[in-house]
C-alpha cells in the first residue's frame, strides 16, 4: 500500500492504536507522522522494555496520545482506515474500558497495578471531556 498525505490510517504508536491523518511522510526514516483522530487500543501501562512486569525501576502511567497529537510512526504500522472515524473522547474511553476489561480477568501483579493506573487515567480522561 502506497501511503499518502491525507489518507485516513490505523497507525501504532508504542504500544498504543490510533486513527489517524498522515500529515507528512518521512521516506529516510520510513515513518509517517499522523495526526491523531481516534483511539482504538489504549497503550499498556509499565515498563515498555520489561513488559508484564511489575517489579521495575519504574512502572509508568502511559496516557494515550491527545487529539490532534502528532506521532512519528513508521510505515509499516500503518493500514488504511476505510470506516467511519470515531468521536476521539469516545474512543478515548472505550478503548481504556476494554483494556481494564482484560485486566480483570488476569489476576497477576502486572495486571493488577495496570488496572490501578488506568483507573487514576480513567476519571482524569472523563473529567476533562468537554
Amino acid at each position: 500500500m502506497t501511503i499518502e498525505i491525507g489518507y485516513i490510517v490505523t497507525a501504532s504508536y508504542k504500544t498504543g492504536r490510533y486513527v489517524g491523518e498522515v500529515i507528512d511522510i518521512k521516506p529516510k526514516l520510513d515513518k509517517a507522522v499522523v495526526k491523531v483522530l481516534a483511539v482504538l487500543a489504549h497503550p499498556r501501562q509499565g515498563d515498555l522494555h520489561s513488559p508484564n512486569q511489575v517489579d521495575v525501576q519504574l512502572f509508568h502511567e502511559r496516557r494515550a496520545l491527545a487529539y490532534n497529537e502528532k506521532a512519528l510512526v513508521p510505515l509499516s504500522s500503518i493500514k488504511p482506515f476505510e470506516d467511519e472515524i470515531p468521536d476521539y473522547h469516545f474512543s478515548l474511553i472505550k478503548a481504556i474500558k476494554d483494556q481494564m476489561v482484560k485486566l480483570v480477568k488476569d489476576d497477576s501483579e502486572y495486571a493488577k497495578l495496570s488496572y490501578q493506573k488506568l483507573e487514576i487515567l480513567l476519571k482524569d480522561y472523563e473529567k476533562n471531556i468537554e
